[in-house]
């Protein structure tokens, strides 16, 4: 039996023995009719005795009438109804547990929506009318189901007041009552952020269900189990695949506490991996090493007066190892295992998830050393973890407590990011150059964090966004984020972002930040110029923290990577923090793949355009990288006095091989590429 099974049956139970009005999480459908009638079926059947069917949408429609006066923003006409007709995509993962006919709940999952007609809405709806799903949360948010965007993660409409009815003998389920409530996202969108919660029209579903599971329990325990084959695979309406094998993070459903040690806690997140390539994508477990890994990351977005000067990555996790794929349809896009060996292959189309904790099990992770991240290759030792204990934070998602910390975190937002990395995708571009599908790997997801030291609770906020990295959630705040890749074709991407806010007492605030996605040659300084007479304070430095050595971990003399603060040089025409060349120590505190550095300054000089100087870390001449900076005529001194801070030579880089001057590309979308082309990185819509 696949992990997934074991793992959904036990869901499947608890939901059966769980009323179903108690966990709904609109109050609405709490007390309704249908609700009260499946209460009522389990206390005739409180031995748990009779057949447990998973359901799915086979197909179906959705209506919404939407006042499209008020949703353009016209409050004072009478309301104009509008009709917007849409087919469900066949095989759509919006899942139902029926015990004995009865409807007994509703799990997490989506409808992907086709639109059938076309009405006059806002700008930001029509761009995603072809991406909309109606989306079953699991999180303890006011709305059970929302209207989002697949592939961006923005919410449209919150749904509230719905309504579940299913009829057993057409397999038939209906939401009814379902009242269209404008999000905050979009309020923020619109312009009108005082609409946010207004209802501006009505949505109804219905859909023919299909089992995916059918279980007999004699007294709550299983006795068989029966998974029937879906009626239609990939059918009308599911989404063009890219071309070759394409995998990306799907959906982060939820992020825990697995232990702690001293001031850290240790993290891990859930993930769910989607074939989103028309090729299977190999899925063997070690020692076989054509397999994808999973590394973690989790950043804090806080400062200034709106809580977002300031984007840091908190912590880091070591890679996991996958060792098998269920071949389930979580991202909508059709699963189909034609042709396709199951478990050791993701089919096209198709999703596999893994929980947090299998994601936190040390067995299964190794060391982020061991990969490269843009071809994907490592050896088949690369968890080895023999010579070492571990204790609560040991290679998972380590971050000090005290930046969880609510009463020091006032108002901070947090996000969980995680990327899939494969060889399989490198391969396949070098034998079918245009089908190179390595820069969408990274997803994010924003978690509410509380609790305090030690032991804290998560909860996700909004839908994950997919193929974004976090540093995107940065740029939705006014940052401007922009991608390079130095070397296209033999190395990966990083971004450079940056915000400029003041002055205060005749001071500007310049906040720069550098990731790296999956560049292999790391980055090992960045200068910044400065214009004449420029005065400057609180020079600042931040990098997630490096795990210790370990034995057997990949890096030099298994010492670990270094945790040592950039030094800074500060010359009369440019500030430059640097760590140590490649040359001078291997395991130096360069900001490698997975990673995001921050590099901050006040300084007297206004803002102007400028380009900015990145150096590599194992290879490669420097980048220009267009920025601002203070580069402008300096203000009079102001009446604080500029902090100290250390100096130290900037030692050029390693140049073992010159590449070609990087230039900002957009961000890479499940679609297929080659390589990047030269233009500026687009911004995606504005999230809460």
């Amino acid at each position: 039996m696949s992990k997934i099974t074991v793992t959904g049956f036990m869901l499947s139970l608890a939901l059966l023995f769980t009323p179903f009005e108690a966990r709904s999480r609109n109050p609405a459908t709490r007390n309704s009719p249908s609700n009260q009638l499946q209460a009522a079926g389990q206390s005739h059947n409180e031995g748990g005795t009779g057949t447990l069917q998973k359901m799915i949408v086979e197909n179906g429609t959705v209506t919404m009438e939407l006042d499209v006066n008020r949703l353009n923003g016209i409050k004072f006409a009478n309301a104009k109804l509008e009709r917007v007709q849409f087919a469900v995509a066949a095989n759509s993962f919006f899942s139902i547990l029926v015990f004995n006919d009865l409807l007994r709940g509703a799990e997490q999952g989506s409808m992907a929506l086709v639109p059938q007609n076309r009405v006059a809405l806002p700008a930001a709806l029509t761009a995603s009318i072809n991406r909309l799903v109606i989306e079953k949360a699991t999180s303890n948010g006011p709305f059970d189901v929302t209207v989002r965007d697949a592939l961006s993660g923005f919410v449209f409409f919150d749904i509230q007041g719905n309504q579940y009815d299913y009829n057993p003998s057409a397999q038939l389920l209906t939401i009814q009552g379902g009242r269209l409530l404008i999000s905050k996202e979009f309020a923020a969108a619109l312009g009108r952020a005082s609409d946010a919660g207004v209802q501006v029209g009505n949505i109804s579903v219905g859909a023919a269900m299909q089992a995916i599971q059918i279980t007999q329990l004699s007294n709550g325990a299983p006795k068989s189990v029966v998974m029937p084959p879906l009626s239609e695979r990939a059918g009308p309406g599911a989404p063009t695949l890219a071309a070759g094998p394409d995998v990306i993070v799907g959906d982060l459903p939820n992020m825990v506490q697995l232990g702690s040690a001293g001031s850290q806690v240790g993290l891990a997140v859930a993930t769910t991996s989607c074939n989103n390539g028309d090729q299977p994508i190999n899925w063997f477990a070690l020692p076989n090493t054509d397999h994808p890994v999973v590394p973690q990351n989790f950043y804090r977005m806080s400062g200034g007066a709106s809580n977002n000067e300031r984007f840091e990555q908190l912590g880091q996790s070591w890679m996991k190892h996958t060792f098998g794929a269920d071949e389930l349809d979580q991202c909508n896009l059709g699963c189909n295992t034609n042709n396709c060996t199951q478990w050791t292959t993701l089919c096209p189309g198709c999703s596999d998830p893994y929980d947090a904790s299998e994601n936190g099990n040390r067995t299964l992770i190794g060391s982020r050393a061991w990969i490269n991240p843009f071809t994907g290759s490592f050896p088949a030792t690369a968890n080895n973890h023999t010579g070492h204990v571990h204790d609560g934070v040991s290679h998972r998602i380590a971050v000090k407590a005290g930046d969880l910390d609510t009463t020091q975190n006032q108002g901070a937002t947090y996000f969980a990011e995680a990327a899939y990395i494969t060889p399989h995708e490198f391969t396949w571009c070098q034998s079918h150059p245009g089908q190179c599908n390595m820069y969408n790997n990274v997803s994010y997801r924003q978690y509410n964090v509380s609790g305090s030291p030690p032991n804290f609770t998560f909860s996700p906020n909004g839908a994950t966004v997919r193929t974004q990295p976090a540093i995107m959630a940065w740029a939705a705040t006014g940052a401007t984020v922009a991608q390079y890749q130095p070397d296209p074709g033999n190395d990966g991407i990083f971004f450079v972002g940056y915000k400029v806010t003041g002055p205060n007492n005749g001071m500007w605030h310049y906040e720069y930040v550098i990731y790296n996605e999956n560049l292999d040659r790391g980055i090992q300084d960045f200068s910044v110029p400065l214009g004449p007479g420029s005065i400057l304070s609180n020079i600042s430095f931040h990098a997630p923290p490096q795990e210790p050595g370990w034995a057997n971990d990949g890096t030099n003399n298994n010492a670990g990577y270094s945790s040592t603060p950039w030094n800074v040089t500060h010359a009369a025409d440019s500030i430059t923090w640097s760590t140590e060349t490649f040359a001078q120590n291997q395991n130096a505190n360069a900001i490698r793949w997975g990673t995001l550095y921050n590099f901050r300054v006040d300084a007297n000089s206004p803002p102007q355009n400028a380009n900015a100087t990145v150096g590599f870390f194992k290879t490669g001449s420097p980048s220009m990288i267009g920025i601002q900076a203070p580069a402008g005529e300096a203000s009079p001194s102001p009446t604080s006095s500029p902090t100290a801070t250390a100096t130290a030579t900037a030692t050029a880089t390693a140049t073992a091989a010159a590449t070609a001057t990087a230039t900002p590309t957009p961000r890479a979308t499940p679609t297929p590429r080659s390589t990047p082309q030269s233009r500026p990185r687009p911004t995606p819509p504005p999230r809460a």
